[in-house]
């Protein structure tokens, strides 16, 4: 039981990361991001390759990080054209084609087979259990650092830049100010902690395949910024754990509708996490850890 318990903490602290690079995009800049599995996929797959080729942890985790920047910059580019709508489509067209590359390209990712054999974290150094928990203060560390450089972020004139960009970009515009590169670094970061996140997932599970960065995965942390609190640093951290309580929780209710057959329980499943997220919306519009004053 405590096994299951520490995975759960980690997958949660994965996601934990995911929502604060979503939530600097969306929560605070106002970029409607339906892509960010992409930059998930990106870190997983970098790291990933460059293992099988030797290259020690230190060096991928920040390559990982660096390269789904780069392929952020180009989205960045896109979107300095488009309306938010439109962007929103371009960028969930943006990671089913990474995933489609990560398909098609066999010489690089291996294809639908995956790549297998992916170098476990703290490997040789400890095992068992403890290496788990070495695995989850990591996470716990990256977020800690995640979490300090947003607060800065918010408390800085770059924050309230980005802030006035949300609210009202065309009083921003009316100001001599460029909304165009402030967007373009806030993707850029919330890239970096996507594909950080993507590595150290690739790195835990020990495989990665293409079919693990469907567009669910987007928006699950969507869900997760949704139910915790729109722009709220605590939303992402409290959204996460919401979200993964609903998906773990929900594997138990075959235990009280026997009836309902294992193949079915996935679709069942699925409809409690989304029935929370309308419940949410509609008793919850601001998330749990929202403005309490509004209604």
């Amino acid at each position: 039981m405590d096994a299951y318990l520490i995975a759960i903490a980690i997958i949660t602290a994965i996601y934990v990361l995911l929502a604060l690079g979503l939530n600097l995009q969306y929560g605070l800049t106002g970029i409607v991001n339906f892509g960010h599995v992409g930059f998930f996929c990106v870190g997983a797959y970098t790291t990933a390759i460059l293992s099988e080729h030797g290259v020690p942890l230190v060096v991928s985790f920040p390559l990982a990080a660096v390269l789904a920047m780069a392929f952020a910059w180009p989205l960045g580019l896109v979107s300095i054209r488009l309306r938010e709508d439109y962007f929103a489509i371009v960028s969930l067209g943006f990671s089913e084609v990474v995933r489609l590359v990560a398909t098609s390209e066999r010489w690089l990712t291996n294809g639908v087979q995956g790549i297998a054999g992916i170098p476990k974290l703290f490997a040789g150094w400890l095992t068992g259990p403890a290496q788990s928990y070495a695995v989850l203060g990591l996470l716990v560390a990256f977020n800690a650092l995640a979490i300090l450089a947003m607060l800065r972020i918010v408390r800085s004139p770059f924050g309230r830049m980005i802030e006035a960009i949300r609210d009202n970009e065309e009083a921003v515009k009316a100001l001599g100010k460029d909304p165009a590169g402030f967007k373009i670094q806030v993707l850029v970061l919330g890239a970096a902690l996507a594909g950080l996140a993507g590595a150290v997932y690739a790195h835990y599970i020990g495989y990665i395949s293409p079919e693990q960065f469907l567009p669910l995965i987007t928006f699950q942390i969507w869900m997760a910024i949704i139910m915790g609190g729109v722009g709220r640093i605590s939303g992402a951290l409290v959204g996460a754990g919401i979200l993964m309580l609903f998906l773990e929780g929900s594997r138990f209710l075959r235990d009280v509708m026997p009836f309902i057959s294992e193949v079915s329980m996935a679709s069942v499943r699925l409809g409690v996490v989304g029935l929370a997220l309308i419940l949410f919306t509609m008793y919850r519009p601001q998330g749990l850890m929202g403005d309490f004053t509004r209604k």
